[in-house]
């Protein structure tokens, strides 16, 4: 079985720009094993941290980007760079939230069961949204948050498990790509991040941002808790790419344009995927 999908990228309204465009990354259930670009013409540049490719296209004038891949189903595993750390101030933890973590993990019985409670307890914290100001914009670190619920992402959610886990002392990943749920029927607005814990050489996939769309906060391991499915495209934050002037950006998903001064900015996008269930593998 084969996954397809296409990202389309309108022009950007003003002067030429380039996009940074992640080519896809492998998981224990999908490898990517073509990547193709319609529209413009691109190079790959690499990532200091993280070792990680990109792809930065020079769109053709006026024209709109058509990014393809596809999958393969079956893969041999995240790569084991998720879950080094990379200390920022995207994985950065605070003093009280090292603090928390670590008692929260030593209350527990084993190591899988104290992952399961940091899980739980960053659950607690957060109501699903999409606020204005993120909990932790202006901040050289993750703050702990100690009371009531907080307004958060994705993105904010697993920025918060990151550093909770990785305080105690757990091997952890932020993993981005696309989520395409079962009722869109091939289709998704953005990107989408989880994340993967590995304990005793046991790797689990967390995904505490759908069980809170689904109005529970009791959350298990595994992925698509909300019915669907999802490819990897990118993994870790605070990325840097010296061929584009950009320094510590919080994370790779969709692709965007580069500014002039080395930030990512949104691109206006159409996602769809298509499963091709008779395909051979290749």
């Amino acid at each position: 079985m084969n996954t397809h999908v296409s990202v389309t990228v309108a022009p950007h309204e003003g002067a030429s720009r380039k996009l940074l465009v992640p080519v896809g990354l492998p998981t224990p259930h999908q490898m990517p094993v073509h990547f193709a670009v319609a529209g413009g013409n691109y190079t790959l540049t690499g990532e200091t941290t993280t070792g990680q490719i990109v792809a930065v296209v020079v769109p053709e004038p006026g024209q709109q980007v058509e990014v393809r891949y596809r999958y393969r189903e079956g893969g041999p595993g995240y790569p084991d760079s998720i879950f080094t750390p990379h200390r920022n101030r995207f994985t950065r933890a605070a003093e009280a939230l090292v603090f928390d973590a670590i008692n929260i993990a030593e209350t527990q019985t084993d190591g899988h069961a104290a992952i399961q409670a940091l899980v739980n307890s960053c659950a607690e914290k957060f109501r699903y949204g999409h606020a204005d100001v993120r909990f932790n914009d202006g901040c050289d670190e993750v703050p702990y948050l100690s009371c009531g619920l907080t307004e958060g992402s994705c993105v904010d959610i697993n920025t918060y498990l990151i550093a909770s886990l990785r305080a105690a002392g757990f091997d952890a990943g932020y993993l981005t790509g696309y989520f395409f749920p079962q009722e869109k029927n091939g289709c998704c607005d953005d990107a989408h991040c989880w994340v993967v814990t590995r304990h005793n050489g046991v790797v689990l996939e967390w995904d505490i941002a759908h069980h809170l769309k689904m109005g529970t906060r009791e959350v298990c391991c595994g992925l698509n808790p909300k019915p669907g499915d999802r490819v990897a495209l990118a993994h870790s934050m605070g990325l840097s790419f010296p061929a584009l002037g950009i320094e510590c950006e919080k994370l790779v998903s969709e692709p965007g344009w580069v500014s002039d001064d080395g930030r990512l900015q949104p691109a206006r996008l159409t996602i769809s995927r298509v499963i091709d269930k008779d395909a051979e593998a290749a």
